[in-house]
């Protein structure tokens, strides 16, 4: 989890392929309202992201229950938010990738064909709650090469990149 730019999409894809789990981004869950609302640069509203929670926290469900694993990159930008994906499963793990405003600033400005524009990071930053303890999270800095940032993930969760068959689940 995490603000836009922050790397959510790359990291828990590397993550997965480390781990041979399978990779979703939560971006493919929003319904199309919501995409052309950001792509429009209207910040969304908790209306508009309910469902889009909602669906996936039903995916999450659906792989736990097939006693699957995967990481699901997704902002989840409030505790409400998490709690939805979440609902008090302790087999879920929240990895929150946290860096500065200037830096990701910097990386949505660098960015080609996403449709959430620049424009949008301080909305994102305001609406942001950065975990605590009570949410039991991995937090990683994102100033640092990608494989460095998983290494630490993986290392945080105690899991090897040789143990694809781990019983640890997580969604960044």
């Amino acid at each position: 989890m995490g603000v836009s730019g922050s790397g959510k999409s790359t990291i828990a894809e590397r993550l997965a392929q480390r781990l041979r789990w399978t990779y979703e981004d939560g971006d493919r869950f929003h319904p199309a309202s919501n995409v052309a609302k950001m792509s429009a640069g209207q910040p969304l509203t908790d209306e508009d992201r309910w469902p889009w929670l909602r669906a996936i926290a039903d995916e999450i469900d659906r792989v736990c229950k097939a006693g699957e694993h995967a990481v699901i990159a997704c902002s989840a930008l409030k505790r409400t938010y998490r709690d939805v994906l979440v609902h008090g499963r302790t087999d879920v793990r929240i990895i929150y990738l946290e860096g500065t405003e200037p830096l990701i600033a910097k990386r949505l400005a660098e960015r080609k064909g996403h449709f959430m524009p620049p424009g949008l990071l301080a909305s994102q930053f305001k609406t942001l709650e950065p975990p605590d303890s009570r949410e039991n999270p991995v937090t990683v800095s994102i100033d640092a090469p990608v494989d460095a940032i998983v290494d630490n993930i993986i290392g945080q969760l105690g899991l090897s990149p040789d143990d694809g068959q781990s019983t640890g689940r997580v969604r960044a």
